[in-house]
């Protein structure tokens, strides 16, 4: 059961419950709000459950023990968290607005919150952090991060500026583009409060701008959650960015938020209704556009490659090429690398896209091919370039070169050296290349490798 619900497999966990509780379907369906032919379609793997929202009504429906709601991502009974007005990561229509929060069980202490966020935050406060920091400095830091992503902090005093707020929101994205972790992370906490306080304190346009930071700040938060492998947080920000996205009303913040929604399915291993998400946003938003701008083109494009990648990686390669044809002609259409909002999209992205798909197919060969026609200085983010370079690097390993694999991580490093020293996926493929490299890379791979601190 902890192994299901740790893969958030909800057709498992029911078939466990019928298995072992004696519980029919219809039963099932009683206490999670699903009917039973819904109850039906998860067990036998037809539909997938992929809201927070939702995995937070099965936990209450069960009566989930803390275990099995913290192996699941979610906050243990005596934890505050806010109550939702939201259904599947969309604002449900003319819902009331709350603020105030629920306490489930118990009042909650520190030690208990600690406990909570250790297991679901601390992987990005000990790896993105710069210094090391004290256990006690480091247990503030998450109590931190936890408590601006699952509370809805009262509003008092003056309220933000939204001015303000809009050129932090973009000084966040501009430091996570350029790979400074650490530099975003620490901002993220106090920003995400001041956006809750001010999307629920002020009224009309203002509130429709709040909501839109909102989601942007968010998808922030998700992006780096994800690199970190922090799958529990990681998902609850990219369902908040997307709710913020929906209550904004703006086609295009709705489309980009659906980006980072899809990257949290494909990180849980949801790869087929990651594909659907993604070239279902990608459809509505080209069939609303009549002459298209930069901004169209780009969040639109960005889409369908999200979504090749997501086929590629259930091995849909039908799919996954003629989503990536639609992205390169949406990139011709651009015209060029262009950074709209916030997507790094252009012709030389979709290249980009194409080295790790062909990686994810297995076509290590095809992925240096494509690597190859890459004007690296044309990608106008760090972030973008450090990323195909490790995906290169991991194609000459493919390979079997291992001094151009590690001499090409080197330079993804000296570009972003943040890709190299907090990722944990990036520590795994320099372990691979240490433990396979011949002789003659062996040493400069090892001494390498003992430099960020990873062993054999």
């Amino acid at each position: 059961m902890l192994a299901a619900l740790t893969v958030r497999d909800i057709g498992v966990v029911f078939r466990l419950v019928r298995q072992y509780g004696g519980l029919s379907q219809t039963v099932i369906g009683s206490m999670t709000g699903f009917s039973q032919g819904k109850v039906s379609a998860i067990m036998n793997g037809s539909q997938q459950v992929t809201a927070l929202e939702v995995f937070e009504r099965l936990a209450d429906g069960l009566n989930l023990p803390d275990p099995a709601r913290m192996a699941l991502g979610l906050a243990p009974k005596g934890v505050f968290i806010p109550r939702q007005d939201a259904v599947a990561g969309f604002i449900t229509p003319n819902a009331p607005r709350t603020v105030d929060l629920v306490q489930r069980g118990e009042d909650v202490t520190g030690v208990r919150r600690r406990d909570f966020v250790g297991l679901a935050g601390a992987a990005l406060f000990s790896a993105v952090i710069a210094q090391p920091l004290t256990d006690n400095e480091q247990l503030a830091g998450i109590d931190d991060l936890a408590a601006a992503l699952t509370e809805y902090p009262i509003a008092a005093g003056d309220l933000p500026d939204l001015g303000q707020l809009a050129t932090t929101v973009a000084q966040a994205k501009r430091t996570y583009q350029a790979c400074r972790y650490s530099e975003v992370a620490a901002s993220l906490p106090s920003l995400i409060r001041a956006l809750r306080i001010a999307s629920d304190s002020v009224e009309g346009d203002a509130r429709i701008r709040a909501h839109a930071l909102s989601a942007e700040a968010h998808h922030v938060a998700a992006s780096i959650l994800l690199k970190q492998e922090d799958k529990g947080l990681a998902w609850l920000a990219a369902d908040r960015s997307v709710q913020s996205a929906h209550a904004s009303s703006n086609p295009l913040m709705i489309g980009s938020s659906a980006r980072i929604i899809t990257h949290a399915l494909m990180d849980g291993g949801h790869h087929r209704v990651a594909t659907d998400m993604a070239s279902t946003a990608a459809k509505r938003l080209n069939a609303a556009l009549t002459q298209p701008s930069p901004n169209d083109l780009s969040v639109y494009g960005t889409l369908l490659l999200r979504g090749a990648v997501a086929a590629a990686q259930f091995g849909n390669r039908h799919t996954a090429a003629e989503l990536l044809d639609e992205a390169e002609d949406a990139g011709r259409r651009l015209g060029y690398d262009g950074n709209h909002m916030w997507t790094a999209f252009g012709p030389n992205n979709v290249l980009c896209h194409r080295v790790s798909i062909a990686l994810v197919l297995g076509d290590a060969g095809t992925a240096i091919k494509n690597a190859r026609r890459i004007d690296l200085d044309a990608l106008p983010i760090n972030e973008r370039k450090a990323t195909v370079l490790l995906d290169t690097s991991r194609a000459f390993l493919a390979w079997g070169k291992h001094d151009r694999a590690l001499h090409i991580l080197r330079a993804a490093g000296e570009i972003a050296p943040e890709e190299i020293t907090s990722r944990p996926a990036t520590h795994r493929l320099i372990h691979d290349i240490l433990t396979t490299a011949p002789i003659s890379v062996r040493r400069e791979a090892r001494e390498y490798a003992e430099s960020l601190g990873v062993t054999a």
